[in-house]
C-alpha cells in the first residue's frame, strides 16, 4: 500500500472517529472552555500557518510563522522565556515553553510523526511549573492538525 493510499485511509477512520465523537462535543457546555475566544482565534492561526507552509518543514519554522502571525494581530507572547524552578535544586531554563500567550496560555509545538504522552507530560510540568492553567500542544508535521488541549488538574489550581 502507497503512502498516499495510507493516508486516504487513516483520513477515512479519523472521519469516522471524529462523527461518533461529536454528539458528546456538542453536549459541552461553551461557557466552561477556559480562554475560548483567546483559543479559537491561536486555533485559527495554527490552521493558516500549516496551510501556508504544510506539513514537512522544521519546528523552528513554524515557531517563526507562528511569531509573526502573533504580531501581526496584536497577540502578546513570550518566545522560549524559561519558567522558574519548581522544586529546589532544579536547573535553570529546565522548562522552556515555545510561546506563552498573554500570560494564560502556553503553547508547545512540534514537528514530529506522532504526539507521545511525553508530549503531554511535558506540557503538564510547563503548566504546573508555571501555575497557568491551559497548555495547547500543535503537531504540524501531521497532514492534518488537530491542536490538543491541556488543562492543569482541578486539584492543582
Amino acid at each position: 500500500m502507497s503512502t498516499w493510499e495510507r493516508m486516504k485511509v487513516w483520513g477515512k477512520i479519523m472521519r469516522i472517529l471524529r462523527n461518533k465523537c461529536e454528539y458528546y462535543e456538542m453536549e459541552t457546555n461553551d461557557s466552561k472552555i477556559l480562554y475560548k475566544d483567546l483559543s479559537y482565534k491561536l486555533n485559527g492561526l495554527f490552521f493558516a500557518i500549516h496551510k501556508e507552509l504544510g506539513w514537512q518543514r522544521s519546528e523552528k519554522s513554524y515557531a517563526d510563522a507562528l511569531e509573526q502571525k502573533l504580531k501581526d494581530n496584536n497577540i502578546s507572547y513570550e518566545r522560549e522565556m524559561p519558567l522558574l524552578p519548581s522544586f529546589t535544586g532544579e536547573g535553570e531554563r529546565r522548562n522552556v515553553p515555545d510561546f506563552v500567550i498573554n500570560g494564560i496560555i502556553i503553547i508547545d509545538l512540534k514537528a514530529k510523526r506522532f504526539i507521545s504522552t511525553d508530549d503531554y507530560y511535558q506540557m503538564r510540568r510547563y503548566l504546573s511549573a508555571s501555575d497557568l492553567r491551559l497548555g495547547i500542544i500543535v503537531n504540524f508535521r501531521q497532514y492534518r492538525i488537530y491542536p490538543k488541549r491541556v488543562l492543569l488538574p482541578s486539584d492543582r489550581s
